[in-house]
């Protein structure tokens, strides 16, 4: 199937559970190609078959995108049928799946401030920023840096007893970055990074409240 088969198929991937037949409709294929589109899905833990129904989850969106990728598509092709919940949906999925405790748009006040995921573990919160950009520049990556050290700064001088790490997530890097030891994963290493995280904390920015 072709990559633009695959881009149609990523507005298909709707949370909770949809037929064949409406998948067909909504990916503009024909049933057959809508049935193949979703057994080769689900064989690639995106969505699970039930029957005459696949069910999908919050970050199976993003994960059909990337497939879609895989397949040929271009990443700006892709990620113009995302929405910027589709990727947190995803970033906190795979926090959940790693036994965080996980709280999306936190909203602070005095001043107002919001975090997109908090995943906290052993003591330590993870504070993630999502940047589903179509193009960035390192001066743009530089003040999303500062921002979220703010905001991290923010959240321990409210949260008593909190140690926290400001980090960036987007969906255009290549590789793991950092910039004043706040780390910059890509969407597609943020499992790996959250393995590693606590083996690699003493390289990585952390607050506390003084």
């Amino acid at each position: 199937m072709s990559s633009r088969i695959w881009l149609g198929g990523i507005d298909g991937v709707i949370p909770g559970g949809i037929t064949a037949k409406d998948f067909s409709i909504v990916a503009k294929v024909d049933s057959t190609t809508a049935k193949k589109m979703l057994t080769e899905m689900a064989q690639n833990q995106i969505g699970r078959m039930d029957g005459e129904t696949i069910e999908f989850t919050d970050g199976d969106k993003i994960k059909a995108a990337l497939y879609a990728v895989l397949k040929g598509a271009t990443i700006d092709d892709a990620a113009a049928h995302l929405s910027w919940r589709d990727f947190e949906g995803l970033a906190a999925q795979i926090l959940e799946e790693k036994n965080f405790s996980t709280v999306r748009n936190h909203i602070m006040t005095n001043p107002r401030m919001e975090i997109d995921i908090i995943g906290i573990k052993l003591g330590i919160a993870l504070l993630i920023d999502c940047k589903h950009w179509q193009k960035h520049s390192p001066s743009a990556l530089d003040a999303a840096v500062q921002k979220q050290i703010e905001r991290t700064k923010h959240y321990v001088a409210k949260t008593k007893g909190a140690v926290a790490a400001p980090v960036i997530v987007t969906l255009y890097q290549d590789r793991v970055n950092f910039i004043n030891k706040v780390p910059i994963v890509p969407i597609f290493q943020l499992s790996s990074f959250i393995d590693e995280f606590y083996g690699n904390l003493e390289d990585i920015k952390t607050i506390r409240k003084e």
